[in-house]
């Protein structure tokens, strides 16, 4: 049991950490118990912001910081990404591991439904049980499908009801549709494929072409896995890795482990090779979170040669992991099918024959256990750093009250010479305040032309800019070096500004820098270094999409040789919104960094005001009533022990939350 400090009350009994995840054998069960234990941890983080609110310790840069940790932890999302050709069995997979409580196959409904557009299970509360379908016709805007999620204009949504069965199927049927449309309109939709030998070669004439209905899917699902955080992608294969740039630019590059899905029966086939090899093989996160599925084993069962089968097996995931460039331990042999069948039906024996708990460990270990290092560690890092400049607020306090006892048990049998010594020294120390205070009001004023500059520089308007740019000068060019150096210049003039932003950031911290030392010299008050600010994680983030955008940009152009326009500009867009999105972070994360910078200082300047106002206040009093000395010496004896029982709570709540983020033995740890 985690002993909660004194003063500070958890909002409810925390579990025994042994208890979070009790010897867990499925992922399902391991995902439940993140999401218990990152609601614990939101609500010890809450419980010592409240703490904090109490004793009057939370300033502008304790609320910031928790603030944006919460919602970090409410906003926490676990995405697992299953890719895919056609008739892999990836949607019987998905029921198999996360939906056979449903005791039915809810997702693969039907043995020939096949998804043809980008499907995301997830839960939105705000959202009504639904699947959401963004129609295909969307492509002929300037949008992604991240910049069209809150329009719900642009979509249409159809109810799901979990309880009917022939509903459910019939809504889930959705993203199998396709329509036949004409070339023309294809061709701007930017889905024709007239590569030579293509199954969907485009003839001459109006030879009408089959493209899915649908855009992107999304199902709000109340499935308790998802209620906890769980994001589940299922991508339609090797065409919509060519035609929609934002799956491999966004989607499966923030997935935190993907599942690559082979048929035992047919091997790893040319178009199987192929949508690893453009879509995975090389793209964000690391390899080493993805994981290789041989499905359908049970097509080689052969129950008279069990020996034989086995061999088959390994051999199969053998040649798949040596084809995938992949490891062994990264490739899983499974029956779907059968696994789905074994849980429904209470079949252990036929579970295990299915081998699926051992991708479901291997899932534990790439995905949960890593994500509950990486928060655990963030939180206690954002917790850390705000209890640190707290605590240091109240030493300096508990140092100036320390000083103050010194000078008025000196009091004791001296005459009032002393006294008016002390009126003197506070009059001194007022002087320097005021003059002081004059000199911050100066640096507020340089520091918000200083921060005005530095927004100017990385803002959204600055992006626009640049975008209008690049989009003109892509339009202008027909031809391929035209745009390819358009889109040079863009990333050029976003590194020019994030260098022109870390320099004007480098020269905010010397000035605050500056000023703390002064500050610190003429008040006698500790001294304190601002924290730097650095924007190379948003110049990696830079790079990484640039990278993404050479070698998607080079696939499509072999892969395609009409309607390069339209998809070139759609892609352009898709990389855009990436750079927004990095843009905007770093607005956040600037917004902040200059309140930390900016918030001790003026904490340090407004506390070291009421500490002098307090001392010729006591002084006063002390020179009109000498009786009142013992007792204003009490007063402080008691103030210094409050602080003291005000920085051992904040120790003891921030060791709780430490406890809190450290994970049981039985959580697998991360790989």
């Amino acid at each position: 049991m985690i002993d909660c400090p004194a003063g500070i009350a958890h909002t409810d009994t925390p579990k025994p950490a042994a208890n979070l995840m009790a010897q867990p054998r499925e992922f399902a069960d391991r995902v439940e118990a993140y999401g218990d234990w990152r609601n614990r941890l939101a609500r010890s983080v809450s419980s010592i912001h409240a703490w904090l609110r109490e004793q009057d310790l939370a300033d502008a840069q304790v609320d910031l910081g928790i603030g944006q940790l919460l919602e970090q932890l409410r906003e926490d999302k676990l995405v697992v990404a299953f890719v895919a050709e056609s008739s892999r069995g990836k949607s019987t997979l998905i029921d198999a591991m996360f939906f056979a409580d449903y005791g039915a196959r809810p997702l693969s409904a039907t043995a020939s439904r096949t998804t043809t557009c980008p499907t995301e299970y997830l839960f939105d509360a705000a959202q009504p049980p639904s699947i959401r379908l963004l129609p295909i016709e969307t492509r002929l805007k300037d949008a992604t499908v991240r910049d069209l999620r809150t329009h719900a204009e642009q979509w249409i949504t159809f109810p799901l009801d979990f309880a009917d069965a022939g509903q459910l199927s019939e809504a889930l049927a959705q993203v199998s549709q396709v329509k036949e449309v004409p070339v023309a309109l294809a061709r701007a939709l930017g889905l024709d494929d007239d590569t030579p030998g293509s199954t969907h070669e485009i003839g001459g004439g109006d030879t009408p072409v089959a493209v899915p209905c649908w855009r992107h899917a999304i199902l709000n699902l109340p499935h308790p896995l998802l209620r906890q955080g769980l994001v589940i992608i299922d991508t339609p294969g090797l065409n919509a890795i060519g035609a929609e740039p934002e799956l491999t630019l966004s989607l499966l590059s923030g997935a935190h482990v993907v599942l690559f899905v082979l048929a035992a029966d047919i091997g790893v086939t040319p178009t199987d090779l192929a949508l690893w090899k453009r879509g995975l093989a090389s793209a964000e996160p690391a390899p080493a979170a993805r994981i290789a599925v041989v499905n359908k084993i049970d097509n080689l069962w052969d129950d008279l040669k069990p020996e034989a089968t086995a061999a088959d097996i390994e051999r199969q995931a053998g040649a798949a992991a040596a084809l995938l460039e992949l490891t062994p331990a990264q490739v899983f042999p499974v029956s779907a099918q059968k696994a789905l069948l074994a849980k429904v039906n209470g079949d252990d024996a036929l579970l295990e024959r299915s081998r699926l708990s051992a991708l479901e460990d291997a899932l534990s270990r790439s995905a949960i256990a890593a994500r509950c290092d990486s928060v655990g560690e963030a939180a206690q890092t954002v917790v850390r750093r705000l209890a640190t400049g707290v605590r240091a607020r109240l030493e300096t306090q508990q140092a100036r009250v320390a000083e103050q006892l010194g000078e008025l048990r000196e009091l004791r049998g001296r005459n009032q010479d002393i006294v008016q010594h002390m009126m003197d020294r506070g009059a001194t120390e007022k002087e320097l305040l005021e003059r002081g205070m004059h000199q911050f009001t100066a640096l507020r004023t340089v520091f918000t032309q200083q921060t005005n500059a530095l927004f100017d520089i990385i803002g959204l308007e600055a992006l626009r800019a640049n975008a209008g740019r690049t989009r003109r000068g892509i339009e202008r060019s027909p031809f391929t070096w035209g745009m390819r150096a358009a889109m040079a210049d863009f990333f050029t003039s976003i590194r020019r500004d994030f260098g022109a932003a870390a320099d004007r950031s480098a020269e905010i911290h010397e000035m605050m820098q500056a000023m703390y030392t002064r500050f610190a010299a003429e008040l006698g008050s500790e001294s304190f270094t601002p924290p730097p600010f650095s924007m190379l994680k948003y110049q990696k983030e830079i790079d990484r999409i640039e990278r993404a955008y050479n070698q998607h940009f080079n696939t499509l152009w072999n892969m395609l040789s009409k309607a390069k326009f339209a998809l070139t500009r759609r892609f352009f867009e898709t990389v855009a919104s990436r750079v927004k999105h990095v843009y905007e972070i770093a607005n956040r994360d600037v917004e902040g960094w200059l309140r930390a910078v900016m918030s001790p200082l003026e904490t340090h300047v407004r506390e070291h005001h009421l500490q002098l106002q307090r001392r010729l206040e006591s002084v006063e009093r002390i020179h009109a009533a000498s009786a009142e000395l013992e007792a204003r010496i009490r007063e402080l004896d008691e103030q210094h022990e409050a602080v003291a029982v005000q920085i051992a709570d904040l120790t003891r709540a921030v060791d709780a939350l430490a406890d809190i983020t450290r994970k049981p033995e039985t959580l697998p740890k991360s790989t």
